[in-house]
């Protein structure tokens, strides 16, 4: 992506209320594009709250509650954020072409125009490529908030071939690694909002969210600083292609070693994927044991247990040997889970959670309109067409920006010949018509 296109990319500011007024970028370029200005620039702190959301686990029946911790930076900030994290990026495309890193790190890439289909297909297409092979699924335990200050510090020193880091990027740098938060729940309640979505939406609305002057006064005792030397807050604009910098060496080693096996590695953020030719037991062992090695010589950098799984394929059969490579590990489902598809050895389809996902939102949005007997309070007719357009085949063909099902569309695409991804387009206006049917009963 050049620099040119960038801009037009990020040309408009986004709609929400910070501590800062909404700015468009030609405002602030020459700001942020001025690397004095951003070595004395003060960062406000991030806004924070908790997103907590249900994960059904099918294998129990029972619901598991997540959550998952959301730092959102001011205006000024994230555009701070953006450019240094496109600046960083193009020395990081650099970086991975000339090591022959290109096709492992995939996820946030601004130049591979790909996504998680694309790459999907490719795992698999490698799988059934051979007779036979060993395969691992991995994840890292709290990725994002584990990252080393220090190690992360040298790694783009190394990426830009310095000793030290430039002013400029070290304030960006220090002040994603010290960061500090406001809770949302007490901006809410200064500006007399309550703590539920009506309340989040009026928030959003405000020109700021605290007067200058109230944040002066209050910062003190409601501003909390991070005071770990490690994790730096996922989601800002600039986290993403950091974690892919802190990641340059172990994608480096276990390339070198995969590719000496004439398999394939490749990494989606905390998800990987290693493919090892071959039926022999034992040498996939001494295999995994190299890429474990190489996992514990990255500072904070841990394995998730739960997450990580063994397969073994042997034509057209896929069978999970969780057991076999570590004792202590219940033998998994003969199927395997990649970036939101489902692979049995012979057929591929979405992912249940997936699927579980779009549904769940689907019969939560009827729910609402057939428990009101498609009236609204003040008696008038709930329109469906919304509905129709975020859930729909008629939102996938006529909506500018699509749906889930466009994007069952395009896997469909990309994954010709494989008819079960496609049931979910088959299926859903079956299902929104029945529930929607309720409401004349």
């Amino acid at each position: 992506m050049s620099l040119q296109e960038w801009k037009v990319r990020n040309k408009f500011g986004r709609n929400y209320a910070h501590f800062d007024s909404r700015v468009s970028l030609d405002r602030v370029w020459k700001y942020i594009s001025n690397p004095r200005t951003v070595a004395r620039h003060g960062f406000y702190p991030f806004i924070h709250y908790t997103l907590s959301f249900h994960k059904y686990n099918k294998a129990i029946g029972e619901k598991k509650d997540k959550k998952r911790e959301i730092c959102y930076s001011a205006h000024l900030d994230r555009y701070m954020y953006q450019y240094y994290a496109f600046k960083l990026n193009q020395y990081y495309n650099r970086r991975v072409n000339i090591d022959g890193l290109d096709d492992v790190a995939i996820a946030y890439r601004d130049n591979l125009h790909k996504n998680n289909i694309h790459f999907a297909k490719r795992a698999i297409d490698f799988i059934k490529a051979n007779p036979e092979c060993h395969v691992i699924i991995g994840d890292f335990t709290g990725f994002f908030d584990n990252l080393d200050h220090d190690y992360l510090k040298d790694t783009i020193c190394n990426l830009l071939n310095v000793d030290r880091l430039p002013d400029d990027y070290y304030a960006v740098y220090k002040n994603i690694t010290r960061y500090s938060c406001w809770n949302l729940e007490d901006l809410l309640q200064f500006n007399g909002l309550p703590n539920n979505p009506r309340g989040v939406q009026a928030f959003k609305q405000l020109d700021r969210a605290i007067s200058p002057s109230d944040f002066r006064i209050h910062k003190k005792k409601l501003v909390k600083p991070h005071k770990e030397t490690f994790g730096i807050p996922q989601g800002s604009a600039i986290s993403a292609v950091l974690s892919n910098i802190y990641m340059l060496e172990l994608d480096r080693k276990i390339n070198q070693h995969v590719a000496e096996r004439q398999g394939l590695y490749m990494r989606y953020s905390d998800d990987f994927i290693v493919i090892f030719p071959g039926s022999n037991l034992d040498e996939f062992k001494t295999d995994f044991s190299f890429i474990t090695s190489v996992i514990k010589s990255i500072p904070r950098l841990e394995l998730e247990p739960d997450k990580t799984q063994f397969f073994k394929y042997t034509h057209g059969v896929l069978s999970n040997c969780n057991e076999e490579i570590l004792p202590n590990v219940q033998k998994g489902k003969n199927m395997l889970n990649y970036l939101g598809f489902s692979f049995d050895g012979k057929k591929v389809r979405l992912r249940d959670k997936t699927i579980s996902k779009y549904y769940y939102r689907l019969y939560r949005k009827l729910k609402t309109i057939v428990k009101r007997k498609g009236v609204t309070k003040h008696g008038k007719r709930i329109s469906c067409a919304n509905v129709y357009e975020k859930y729909s085949i008629k939102g996938a063909n006529e909506s500018d920006r699509g749906n889930f099902i466009s994007y069952v569309q395009r896997a469909e695409k990309v994954f010709a010949g494989e008819d079960a991804i496609g049931n979910i387009r088959r299926r859903h206006m079956r299902q929104i018509r029945k529930r929607l049917n309720q409401i004349e009963k």
